[in-house]
């Protein structure tokens, strides 16, 4: 084949520095071998790429055309060859990370981009997965990276990272039962309707939506509170569903925040506790297992693009 790897370089450095001679001092070679480089290469190609008439070679109208493939060809073997070489220092072939659905909203996009910038040809899969079965995927190797909540208790499998903190809030439909009698009992007192509060005792009678793992027997009592609640293993789901009146739940409020203010969803009133629970956020890997080179540079671009939230827990 008429263009190589070493050829599209010559070629793309005599475009660049404007001349034979100074193409062979920035990629310190005689300028006999660049010259003959480019001859071999017009001939193969049977196409005129410098107008050698004046005292400097000119690119022809051919070369031009040829410069942006040329161009991209150079980058995509750096990016092999770089892939390459990290492949021999650690990176694996793919990348898997399950998140848990609350966690959706959270800051992992920019660390995850800043990866496929240094690592671009890394093979990266995102997956979605109730709390209980995100971990499961990690202790079972189907992925290498958890985005998780923290856990009621320290496993001693696991290895994580705090990244930051998530509120979650207790929401439900403007239109539910629940709220109506609030404000109607409201409207008794003589209070206008948007003084109506809810208690404690209404989370534990209204049907709770909870997004739980498919496997009945996992599920976290510190999120369940009604004593009557359905299940869901997508966030989407579960949002539909409290949107529909069907029963309140506890979302992250940076999720559900562009419902409330379109009005579908209500962050619920209460009387006698505050609305919201803050909890930490972990990126989670398995000590069973070594990290690859590129779960570990997302563990620390995730770290370094945390927001202070004080005191370690």
């Amino acid at each position: 084949m008429a263009f190589n790897s070493d050829s599209v370089q010559v070629f793309l450095t005599v475009l660049d520095q404007g001349s034979f001679s100074a193409a062979a001092r920035a990629l310190s070679r005689v300028p006999s071998a660049v010259s003959m480089t480019m001859a071999h290469l017009e001939a193969e190609l049977d196409i005129q790429l410098f107008d050698r008439s004046g005292r400097e070679p000119r690119p022809t109208a051919a070369a031009r055309a040829l410069e942006p493939q040329a161009r991209l060809l150079a980058q995509q073997l750096q990016q092999l060859n770089a892939q390459a070489l990290a492949l021999t220092q650690g990176l694996e072939e793919r990348l898997t990370l399950a998140i848990a659905p609350e966690l959706l909203a959270a800051r992992w996009r920019g660390p995850l981009a800043a990866l496929a910038h240094e690592y671009p040809l890394l093979q990266v899969e995102v997956l979605a997965a109730p709390q209980v079965d995100a971990l499961a995927l990690l202790h079972s190797g189907r992925a290498q990276l958890a985005l998780v909540f923290e856990r009621p208790s320290i496993d001693g499998r696991e290895g994580f990272q705090e990244v930051g903190t998530e509120t979650l809030v207790a929401v439900i439909a403007p239109d539910h039962p629940v709220l109506a009698g609030a404000r109607a009992a409201a409207q008794a007192r003589g209070e206008p309707p948007e003084r109506a509060m809810l208690r404690e005792e209404h989370l534990t009678t209204t049907r709770q939506i909870v997004v739980a793992s498919r496997d009945l027997g996992q599920t976290d009592p510190r999120f369940v509170f009604a004593r009557h609640h359905w299940r869901t293993d997508n966030h989407l789901a579960a949002l539909g569903l409290i949107e529909a009146g069907l029963g309140w739940g506890w979302q992250p409020r940076a999720l559900v925040q562009p419902r409330i203010a379109a009005g579908t969803l209500v962050e619920m009133p209460f009387e006698n506790l505050s609305n919201g629970t803050a909890l930490w956020v972990d990126v989670v890997w398995s000590k069973e297992r070594p990290l690859g080179l590129g779960a570990a540079r997302f563990v620390a671009l995730m770290r370094d693009s945390a927001t202070p939230q004080g005191a370690a827990r």
